[in-house]
C-alpha cells in the first residue's frame, strides 16, 4: 500500500454572512486534499497529514474529526502555546469566494520550529509522496521555508515522490518575487505538479497553458497538471514526452468552488497512487471536484461522497 504523507495548514472555517448566520467548520488546501482522498481510496492508500494545532478543545476536535475521515494524525504536533488559525468565507451569486484569514500566529505557521519536528522529518524517508502547497510554504517564516525546501530535496534524494500545488495566494506573500524564487526551488524538485490556471497566470504572467507547460518543464518538474475549470485539464509527462487533454462535463449548479482544485487533487492522486493512467486520474479528479462544488465548504458532508470509491 502506498503512504502519502500531506504537509499544510487546517484552520476553523466560518463560512455565512458577517454579522449574519455563520456555519463553523475547518478546512486548508492540504487538509482538504488529505480528507477527500482518504474517502476516495478507502484505506486502500495510507493517508497521513503534517502539521501542527495546539492543545485546546478545537485542536482535540479536528484531530477527532480527521481520524474518522481516515487521515493518519500521527504526525501532527501538538503546541500549547497556539492555537488553529481562522479563516472566514463570503460568497457572491455566482458562488465565487473571497476569504478574510486570521493566522499569523497559528500553531502551523511554526511547525518547523516545533521540538518534535525532527521525529515527523524523519518519518518522512517512510512514506512514498510527500504533497504541499503554495500556502504549505507561505505560511511559513521565511527561514523555515528554506529549512522545508532543503528538507524536501533530500527526500527527494531518497527516492521519496514530491507533489506540490502551487496555489498562488499573493496575500500571504511580501511580493511576487519572493513567491516566485520559493517556487523555483520547489519545482527543481517536483515529481507532479498541479498547478491551476489562473494561479499561474497571476503568478507568473503565463499568456496560456502552454507557456504554463513550458516553464514547468524547464524548471525541472517531471509530470505536471494543469487544472483549466470547466474546460478539464491538460497532462504532461515531459521525461516519457507524452501530452493528454482530459475533457471534464460541466456542472449546471455550482454553490461553492471552494476546495475544487483541493478535490481534484484527491481523485488524481487517489488514482496516481494506485498506478492508474493519466486519464483515469484526471477523471476522477473531475468527477470528485464536480460534486464538491455542489455544496458549500471546503470539506462536504461525507455522505455526499460516500458512492465514491476510486479503488
Amino acid at each position: 500500500m502506498k503512504r502519502i504523507a500531506l504537509l499544510g495548514e487546517c484552520m476553523i472555517e466560518l463560512n455565512g454572512a458577517p454579522f449574519g448566520a455563520m456555519v463553523q467548520t475547518y478546512g486548508g488546501d492540504s487538509l482538504n486534499t488529505a480528507v477527500y482522498l482518504a474517502r476516495c481510496t478507502k484505506g486502500q492508500v495510507g493517508v497521513e497529514y503534517v502539521s501542527a494545532l495546539g492543545t485546546d478543545a478545537i485542536s482535540d476536535g479536528m484531530i477527532s474529526r480527521w481520524q474518522e475521515e481516515g487521515v493518519g494524525t500521527e504526525l501532527v504536533l501538538r503546541d500549547g502555546s497556539r492555537q488553529p488559525g481562522l479563516y472566514l468565507i463570503q460568497l457572491d451569486e455566482q458562488g465565487e469566494r473571497t476569504f478574510l484569514y486570521w493566522r499569523n500566529q497559528s500553531a502551523a505557521r511554526y511547525m518547523m520550529q516545533h521540538t518534535d519536528f525532527a521525529k515527523v522529518e524523519a518519518e518522512l524517508a517512510n512514506v512514498d509522496m510527500v504533497y504541499l502547497s503554495g500556502i504549505s510554504l507561505a505560511i511559513l517564516p521565511a527561514e523555515d521555508r528554506v529549512r522545508l525546501v532543503e528538507m524536501l530535496a533530500k527526500l527527494s534524494q531518497q527516492g521519496v515522490e514530491i507533489a506540490f500545488d502551487s496555489n498562488y495566494r499573493p496575500a500571504l506573500w511580501l511580493n511576487a518575487d519572493e513567491a516566485r524564487e520559493c517556487y523555483r526551488q520547489v519545482l527543481e524538485i517536483t515529481d507532479l505538479a498541479l498547478v491551476t490556471n489562473d494561479d499561474e497566470q497571476n503568478l507568473w504572467g503565463d499568456s496560456d497553458e502552454e507557456q504554463t507547460l513550458v516553464r514547468l518543464q524547464a524548471a525541472g518538474v517531471k509530470k505536471a497538471v494543469v487544472k483549466m475549470g470547466a474546460q478539464g485539464n491538460h497532462y504532461n509527462d515531459f521525461v516519457a514526452g507524452t501530452r493528454q487533454t482530459i475533457p471534464t462535463t460541466p456542472v449546471e449548479t455550482v454553490v461553492d468552488t471552494t476546495s475544487a482544485g483541493d478535490s481534484f487533487n484527491a481523485g488524481f492522486l487517489a488514482g496516481y497512487l494506485q498506478g492508474k493512467d493519466a486519464e483515469q486520474c484526471s477523471r476522477q479528479g473531475h468527477q470528485l471536484a464536480g460534486i464538491v462544488i455542489q455544496h458549500k465548504g471546503a470539506i462536504i458532508p461525507k455522505q455526499a461522497t460516500d458512492a465514491i470509491d476510486f479503488v
